[in-house]
């Protein structure tokens, strides 16, 4: 497979990576700042040139639209593009018809997992569009994740990573002010750790970020500022319905944000809590 890798972040990086791990492959990678990284080309459209697949791992919408339109005005191919970056429904909308019109193909492919789980072949895709193509890449999709959960057509992906990032900011919200209480009561952080994982409440999400909220130790995994934009755009999906906490949960990332918490990890809720 001849792969163009765009967007060499957290999550790109560790994804091309294993990529390249696979003889049969040959991976391009690029990234609009230059990484350094092995195999990793400045050029874009040399990158992406006699590409069969050009997998995209970028930041938000505004990213994903201006790189396909350099992408389609200067490609002579049909290769297929998947979209990994966490977008607005009407970017994955707009990708779908598009790259239908240049017969390019196309999955709308979001993926759950954060650095540690792109590292070690953990994501989970959600994937949506032709699914005839959807099943002869799930091979090459399965060289990135765990699993690939078909979704159906293009969007319905989109709609459903949004809407768990909803679940997973509001979740970690709700363990920063539980932990925040019950440290302010004199318990200990271990204490209300192992009885979050006893409850009902557990996950492996309480699991995995109520050990660094306790210690303040944001080191990102999934930064406050993408969870930020991708709650701006559930919000958006959202209009018309109530949904008090994701816009409680946006507003609180914002003003981190803006406190200098932004490339930090989401986990960062709890930092206000931290001195208290």
């Amino acid at each position: 497979m001849r792969v163009a890798v765009l967007g060499l972040g957290i999550i790109g990086s560790r994804a091309a990576a294993n990529l390249q791990r696979n003889p049969k492959n040959r991976v391009s990678l690029w990234n609009r700042t230059p990484k350094g990284l092995e195999g990793e080309i400045p050029d874009l459209i040399e990158a992406t040139a006699d590409a069969d697949v050009i997998a995209l791992y970028l930041k938000d919408g505004p990213a994903v639209r201006e790189i396909a339109e350099r992408l389609w005005a200067s490609s002579s191919g049909t290769p297929v593009l998947l979209n990994h970056s966490t977008v607005d429904l009407e970017t994955t909308r707009w990708l779908a018809g598009e790259c239908a019109k240049r017969q390019w193909g196309f999955l709308d492919a979001p993926f759950t997992g954060s650095r540690d789980a792109a590292a070690n072949r953990q994501l989970v895709y959600y994937a949506a569009g032709d699914p005839l193509l959807l099943e002869k890449l799930q091979p090459f999709l399965l060289e990135t994740s765990k699993e690939v959960i078909a979704c159906g057509e293009a969007g319905r992906a989109t709609i459903i990573k949004l809407v768990t990032n909803l679940v997973s900011a509001c979740t970690v919200q709700a363990l920063a002010e539980g932990l925040a209480t019950a440290s302010h009561h004199g318990i200990e952080p271990e204490t209300f750790t192992s009885a979050v994982a006893s409850n009902a409440c557990g996950s492996p999400l309480a699991a995995l970020k109520l050990p660094t909220m306790a210690s303040g130790d944001f080191e990102p995994h999934f930064s406050l500022q993408n969870m930020l934009k991708d709650s701006r755009y559930v919000l958006e999906l959202a209009k018309g319905l109530d949904t008090p906490a994701i816009k409680a949960v946006s507003d609180r990332m914002s003003e981190l944000c803006d406190s200098g918490l932004a490339t930090k990890d989401y986990s960062s809720l709890s930092s206000p809590y931290l001195d208290s």
